[in-house]
């Protein structure tokens, strides 16, 4: 089964709109000729709309980087699926560690989340991940179980079928640690698992799953050939062009 590989930079609390403006053509000049892989970035809130003007007429796509799952109301602070759509994205990042470890993300909100993405006809882009004592602790794969189990409760596959899941192992986020592509693969496999007890084989083969954790240029390519991995949500090195576009590149080697 051949995937589709993804490169997603996540641009997380970083850069002006003038900045987010600059970096977003840079991107989109660097990889005007690449047409193998899916790219997409997704910078802070108050950028979305000036970088999708930027972006909008090449292949790279444009992601939030959280939601709510109210339409609209008092929640003040809040931006939902349907604001995010208006400003140009097509993708939304829903569950990332940084969002369970420092503003109360759960299970349950995570699920809230994908179903009100889904609703205004975002692709969700769905965080899972250990950290360092879980994985020391040999509990890595029943915390990957339960994070799978709670994000799609009461999704039906059709709406399964839409989304992509990242992989980010929270050890490895902005510590410089990787997890060794072995490491990596096998995780993505258990993640497959499970989506095969919860939706079917096919489901479990057609699934998109990204790697997130310290992705560089050098390690990228012989993690995106892994047999499970599907490109890679990236952090800091998404942020100069001259370190993503060779990640980018990395993946246009893996898929070939």
């Amino acid at each position: 089964m051949t995937r589709r590989l993804m490169v997603a930079g996540n641009w997380k609390m970083n850069n002006t709109i003038e900045q987010s403006i600059k970096l977003a053509e840079a991107v989109k000049k660097e990889t005007r000729d690449i047409h193998k892989v899916d790219i997409v970035v997704a910078p802070v809130f108050t950028a979305i709309k000036p970088v999708f003007d930027i972006v909008g007429d090449s292949s790279i796509q444009v992601a939030g980087q959280d939601v709510f799952w109210e339409e609209s109301g008092a929640f003040t602070g809040e931006v939902s699926a349907q604001m995010l759509k208006d400003a140009g994205c097509k993708l939304v990042i829903i569950g990332h560690s940084e969002r369970r470890q420092f503003f109360g993300e759960t299970g349950a909100t995570v699920n809230k989340k994908i179903i009100a993405s889904l609703k205004a006809g975002l692709r969700p882009i769905v965080c899972v991940g250990e950290t360092l004592a879980q994985r020391e602790a040999g509990e890595a794969f029943s915390v990957l179980d339960r994070q799978i189990e709670e994000a799609f409760a009461g999704i039906a596959l059709h709406d399964f079928e839409k989304v992509i899941i990242a992989y980010e192992p929270v050890w490895a986020i902005g510590t410089g640690k990787t997890a060794s592509p072995s490491q990596a693969d096998e995780a993505h496999a258990q993640i497959r698992g499970k989506i095969e007890t919860l939706y079917g084989a096919n489901a479990a083969q057609t699934a998109r799953i990204l790697y997130g954790g310290s992705v560089k240029a050098s390690n990228a390519e012989e993690l995106f050939g892994m047999a499970n991995i599907d490109g890679g949500l990236i952090g800091g090195a998404s942020l100069k062009t001259s370190e993503f576009t060779p990640i980018i590149k990395a993946a246009v080697n893996a898929s070939a």
